[in-house]
């Protein structure tokens, strides 16, 4: 009976280091901070709603675990019950079973511009839009990546976005928005915001888990968007 067990534990073991669970990242993602004067659309509970969005493409990916830590407290209640005894025995939920991150990602807009000229008039039917404004939106974030252990910034990078929007277009958007942000679905800001956080929920995939010959492409980016800003100012 024993060594059925045992081989049934060994197989357990091995299917899982083999689908790669085991060595899957384990990320926390904190409540994004605003430092871009002038970004019309962040309200209050703006930071946490990016944090959850970022979170949902991080799981996505199918590279990362993500702890969701805006529900631990939720967690922690249902052990403190178990705990006390309120709760059936056997049924309650484990003290000591809560997975800990083993990264935190912290996300900063530290840039956002919007541009509207007017071109005539538009109309939105049944979430289908037919613009009649030239937009354009623009939005930089700084993600920096801390590794839990040691407090080390582990990675770090500039991610940004720009979306355009005009003439009369003809577009058709689903979902991706909720809470204070549903008003911005529609928006070339909206679209930029998107963007930028599936860029850096892709960033990260590569850089913490893929590795390899996907670095180059990210290399790149940050080489040209260096060189880019470089152009914009003047240094004596």
């Amino acid at each position: 009976m024993k060594s059925v067990l045992a081989i049934f534990l060994a197989a357990c073991t091995t299917l899982f280091y083999q689908t790669g669970y085991a060595a899957k990242p384990v990320l926390g993602v904190a409540e994004f901070k605003n430092e871009a004067t002038g970004t019309y659309w962040w309200k209050r509970g703006v930071g946490r709603e990016l944090a959850s969005m970022l979170s949902n493409e991080l799981a996505n990916t199918d590279e990362f675990r993500v702890v969701e830590r805006k529900k631990l407290e939720s967690v922690l209640r249902e052990q403190d019950l178990a705990a006390d005894g309120r709760i059936k025995a056997g049924t309650g939920a484990k003290i000591g079973m809560v997975t800990g991150a083993e990264y935190l990602v912290l996300g900063t807009v530290t840039a956002f511009e919007s541009s509207t000229a007017s071109t005539g008039g538009g109309i939105s039917i049944s979430g289908i839009s037919i613009g009649g404004k030239k937009k354009e939106a623009y939005i930089a974030v700084d993600v920096r990546v801390v590794n839990s252990t040691t407090g080390e910034l582990d990675f770090v990078r500039s991610v940004e976005a720009r979306a355009k929007g005009g003439g009369l277009s003809l577009g058709l958007f689903k979902g991706g928005f909720g809470g204070k942000l549903a008003s911005e679905k529609r928006t070339p800001a909206g679209k930029a915001i998107r963007a930028v956080i599936v860029e850096i929920a892709d960033y990260l995939a590569c850089a913490m888990v893929e590795q390899g010959g996907c670095m180059a492409e990210y290399n790149a980016k940050e080489k040209k968007r260096r060189k880019k800003l470089k152009s914009t100012i003047s240094l004596d």
